[in-house]
């Protein structure tokens, strides 16, 4: 979140959906008002600022940080919250916490449910807590299957409800319904109930004005970054849209960015040329995302990010009820937080059977020789992560490295150990000194290692630097 943003939110005043508190030493109001958000439609809670919209800031520390989640920790059920700390002036910055709203709830702060009454937070009453808990236990009550509230047919993508159609047919998992509607569509696809379409819908078929400002968990996030940190991007881009096209232009930033591997067949004079991680695992947990993320969080969205030494996928919550890591990549019971998206994924022929995913991520990377994904909950996040068929070379260590630089580096990773006639063999025309100058660079700041003297001297690659480059073979 940005400084604007918070100052938009915060010219609005306190609200049902919006409560201001000076600092983090009233923390324990702040929690029962996150609770009372959470039992109703979400909004937002804001330390360093007054009550009479003023901002001030404050100066926020890990002890600080830890206090927050510490009471936010007495909200149950467990929700993942993850504030964002907004400098405002100086040393200080605004806490702002985004509740996500039309949760399954009921919540309870320090076992005792609140609810919000205009800008006000007070307990909720028994009878009415008592019947949320009936009422959740329909999953008619996801979020998914909730009424979108002010959205209209006409804000659905028709084209693309009709290709999902089309390609159901086409894939025998659908009857031809003997109408192209989109309203019809829809009811077939059980995306219309009572007249009213469901937030599964907008997630689907949205168009792109519809998500901001009632969908904007609707967001992909996709980075590729120099090195293996964050410090710097080589590329960075945002889109909000429905999941179809943030399922394609996933794959075209992929198509865009990701290294290619090139061997050289002995039967065969020609390259041959493949991605550092296999097409289908990827696509799967893109899909995966897409189909099992906590879309009733408000503030979450999917993250692509390629390092030199692997790729990563993120997705903002946790993992449904039931499910551990270590089941993820094992044959388990699939549980279905969005059924209708899943469903619809499904006849669209991206998914092929559900419970599956995971472990077709498994396979496809131990079929390409990769080590099996890693799965870890991470800060909130569900990361599966990726690595590469072959050794890359790094593009910084201390510096920018040149592509003469990578390209020695990738002819001393496929011999292991070379000599010096065999780097120049590879490398073709470049002259001699500059090979041997640009080894000496490379061993310089330990990438490369030379053993032995004279006609006996190999160069090979250090071994430290070969695991942070994601080296598998």
């Amino acid at each position: 979140m940005t400084t604007d943003e918070v100052r938009d939110i915060v010219e609005g005043g306190e609200t049902a959906q919006v409560e201001f508190k000076r600092s983090t030493g009233q923390r324990i109001a702040a929690a029962k008002a996150v609770c009372g958000m959470l039992n109703g439609k979400g909004g937002y809670v804001l330390f360093g600022v007054k009550d009479d919209g003023t901002i001030v800031g404050q100066e926020v520390s890990d002890s600080t940080r830890q206090d927050v989640a510490r009471e936010l920790g007495k909200i149950e059920p467990q929700v993942v919250l993850d504030p964002d700390v907004v400098p405002v002036e100086g040393e200080r910055s605004v806490i702002v916490i985004s509740v996500p709203g039309d949760r399954r709830g009921p919540y309870a702060y320090d076992g005792r449910p609140y609810v919000r009454q205009g800008p006000t937070t007070r307990p909720m009453e028994q009878s009415a807590y008592e019947a949320r808990l009936v009422e959740n236990r329909d999953p008619r009550r996801r979020w998914e299957a909730r009424p979108a509230q002010g959205v209209a047919v006409e804000d659905l993508d028709a084209s693309e409800i009709t290709r999902t159609i089309s390609a159901a047919i086409d894939r025998g998992r659908m009857e031809e319904p003997g109408t192209r509607d989109p309203e019809d569509l829809l009811r077939g696809l059980g995306l219309i109930q009572d007249g009213q379409i469901l937030n599964a819908a907008v997630v689907l078929f949205g168009e792109d004005d519809v998500f901001m400002p009632d969908y904007p968990q609707c967001l992909l996030r996709m980075a590729r970054f120099r090195g293996t940190t964050k410090s710097e991007f080589e590329d960075n881009r945002q889109v909000r849209a429905n999941a179809f096209t943030l399922f394609q232009r996933a794959q075209q930033f992929l198509r865009e960015h990701l290294p290619i591997a090139s061997t050289v067949r002995p039967d065969a004079m020609e390259r041959e040329d493949t991605p550092l991680y296999p097409m289908e695992a990827l696509r799967e947990a893109l899909a995966n995302a897409l189909c099992h993320r906590d879309y009733g969080l408000r503030g979450s969205s999917i993250g692509l990010a390629i390092y030199d030494d692997r790729l990563e996928i993120t997705n903002t919550g946790t993992l449904p009820l039931g499910i551990t890591l270590d089941e993820l990549t094992q044959p388990h019971v699939s549980q279905l937080r969005n059924d209708l998206i899943a469903d619809t994924f499904y006849r669209r022929g991206i998914i092929e059977q559900w419970g599956r995913g995971t472990i077709m991520m498994r396979e496809a990377t131990e079929e390409a020789g990769l080590v099996p994904p890693e799965f870890e909950e991470r800060g909130g996040e569900i990361v599966v992560r990726f690595r590469p068929i072959h050794y890359v070379p790094p593009t910084r260590v201390e510096h920018d490295l040149t592509n003469l630089q990578r390209e020695i580096l990738k002819v001393v990773a496929k011999e292991q150990e070379a000599a010096l006639s065999e780097v120049l063999e590879e490398l073709g025309d470049v002259p001699r000194r500059t090979v041997q100058d640009n080894l000496q660079t490379l061993r310089s700041i330990d990438l490369v290692e030379l053993e032995g003297r004279g006609a006996g001297a190999r160069w090979r690659l250090v071994e430290d630097s070969d695991q942070a480059a994601g080296d598998v073979q």
